[in-house]
């Protein structure tokens, strides 16, 4: 195959590729998620990382919830694209926001 159509093949062949799913890490520390707001994909997986020695969770009114034990972590894949705003139940003035793309 010369050079040129085996560029435009690896071209096509990459544009084509499905997107991979990331894992997105927000820390808890102090009450405070960070980074605050999130932007992720639809199939991304959010990671939150408890460093409090308190329990802590994100909840969406209406909607999920995710328990974050102390010292450690949990996550959720996302389904639904939109912006979600979540807090802790345990901390009201503990608030997060997702950016969900498609």
């Amino acid at each position: 195959m010369p050079k040129c159509h085996l560029w435009i093949a690896l071209t096509l062949a990459a544009g084509i590729a499905p997107a991979q799913a990331e894992t997105v890490q927000v820390t808890i520390d102090r009450l405070v998620f960070s980074p605050a707001t999130v932007e992720a994909k639809v199939g991304d997986t959010i990671e939150w990382v408890n460093k409090d020695v308190f329990a802590h969770t994100a909840t969406v009114k209406g909607g999920w919830e995710v328990m974050i034990p102390p010292k450690k972590s949990a996550s959720l894949t996302l389904k639904t694209a939109g912006p979600v705003d979540y807090f802790c139940r345990f901390h009201p003035n503990m608030k997060g926001r997702l950016v969900v793309a498609p």
